[in-house]
């Protein structure tokens, strides 16, 4: 049967990263329970990593959760020595949440052992295979990327 313009292939396409993503975000799950960390805490370290400080409310809006439901996380967290509050240097009334060291320290565990699994099941592959699927990855990437920033507001 003859593709029509590419579709069929890009059907393939959605379908597999689909499944990738499953099996890995699973795999994720499974490698945070040896760190006693759920996985909006971990979502949450990993945005507070890559955004710097943020107050609750710039926290809330990136995970879209409500103000209160992101405050007991910050509790949680904050318990168990991952994040800190701290008043803002330029505005004492606004609260800041930093990620402690141990928070760092389990996500950057937590995505090595996500990428020593990926690399694990594509042993077989060549380098160039490698950077050839890393290269197209990213050009797709970069070719929906703002849809997302729309997606979640930005």
């Amino acid at each position: 049967m003859k593709e029509n313009n590419g579709y069929d292939s890009v059907v393939n396409i959605e379908r597999y990263l689909r499944r990738i993503d499953r099996i890995i975000r699973l795999k994720g799950r499974e490698i945070l329970k040896d760190y006693n960390t759920t996985i909006p805490q971990f979502t949450a370290l990993q945005i507070l990593i890559n955004n710097e400080e943020m107050t609750i409310g710039e926290l809330s809006e990136k995970m879209a959760l409500a103000c209160s439901t992101i405050t007991d996380l910050v509790d949680r967290m904050e318990k168990n020595e991952l994040v800190i509050r701290k008043k803002d240097e330029k505005d004492r009334r606004v609260v800041r949440i930093e990620v402690l060291p141990k928070g760092h320290d389990i996500v950057k565990q937590v995505l090595e052992k996500r990428i020593d699994f990926l690399n694990a099941k594509m042993a077989s592959f060549t380098e160039e295979e490698k950077k050839s699927l890393s290269k197209l990855l990213e050009s797709l990437y970069d070719a929906i990327k703002d849809d997302d920033a729309c997606i979640k507001g930005k």
